[in-house]
């Protein structure tokens, strides 16, 4: 039987979940082979991917004959087939909670919540991956391949070409102000799930899964990690859950603080995030 196969990108906020698991799990370089899908560049949309994950999302997983196109379901099937069975606590509906379309920890690198915010966004890395996004939509989308995709694509090209036209201040000023009144929104539902909801759901110390990472927390590193670098942070260190008290406008609650220091202390964080968060 061939290896699983999964597709992946370093800068992916999801594959850093079954990168950890990976890690954590005991996995080998010669257990999974690994091939990247360059999302800057738009090789999700390429119409031979979609045919393996029709969202073209990563992470994706090819084992045993079957494709596995979710998060969740990518990385229970590593935390299910661990060579030396490792044994990690099981997910629970905390996977399902922070994949929810509220907590999306994608939008805010592209969000922008006033004009100096849209200005910054539209004259740097953002503008880039937005416009290389459109560029990759328009060119697979007219290949004979695309025919199956077709919904995928009128989907996307107008969903991206919004944004586009934002930066490229093309957009009538009523679109202009939905997209900072949804920002907005965006960014305090996050700010008070960090402030709020996250220190009655963590322990005290540790993690979600007990003494060692189970597999929730795979999810919510990787979310957290994303977060704090969408709010300016870049350092992945102990105290690099910091960087993010700019955003909440107060101190990093306690037991925040105490779980990102415990991945801090783990090979598998400093491994993923070596060239820092992202």
């Amino acid at each position: 039987m061939s290896k699983p196969i999964l597709y992946t990108f370093g800068h992916s906020v999801w594959a850093a979940a079954p990168e950890l698991a990976l890690i954590e799990l005991g996995y080998t370089q010669d257990d999974v082979e690994k091939k990247v899908v360059n999302l800057a560049e738009g090789e999700n949309f390429a119409p031979a991917f979609l045919d393996i994950n029709p969202q073209g999302t990563v992470p994706t997983l090819e084992a045993g004959g079957e494709a596995y196109t979710s998060t969740a379901k990518v990385t229970s099937y590593l935390v299910a087939h661990a060579s030396n069975r490792a044994t990690v606590a099981p997910g629970t509906e905390f996977m399902s909670k922070i994949h929810q379309e509220q907590y999306d920890p994608n939008f805010p690198l592209l969000s922008a919540r006033h004009e100096d915010e849209l200005r910054s966004k539209a004259s740097g890395h953002s503008m880039t991956f937005v416009q290389n996004r459109q560029n990759a939509l328009s060119k697979h989308s007219g290949t004979p391949q695309s025919v199956d995709h077709r919904n995928f694509y009128d989907a996307k090209v107008a969903e991206n070409g919004k944004v586009l036209s934002i930066y490229q201040a093309k957009a009538p000023e009523n679109v202009k102000n939905g997209f900072f009144e949804i920002s907005r929104v965006h960014w305090d539902t996050l700010k008070a799930f960090i402030l709020d909801e996250l220190p009655d759901i963590l322990p005290e110390s540790g993690f979600l899964g007990g003494d060692i990472p189970g597999e929730d927390d795979f999810h919510l590193a990787a979310w957290l990690a994303r977060i704090v670098f969408a709010a300016g942070g870049g350092d992945s260190s102990r105290d690099g859950v910091h960087s993010i008290e700019k955003e909440l406008g107060k101190p990093t609650p306690e037991r925040v603080v105490s779980y990102w220091t415990a991945w801090s202390r783990r090979k598998s964080w400093q491994d993923v995030y070596a060239n820092g968060l992202h």
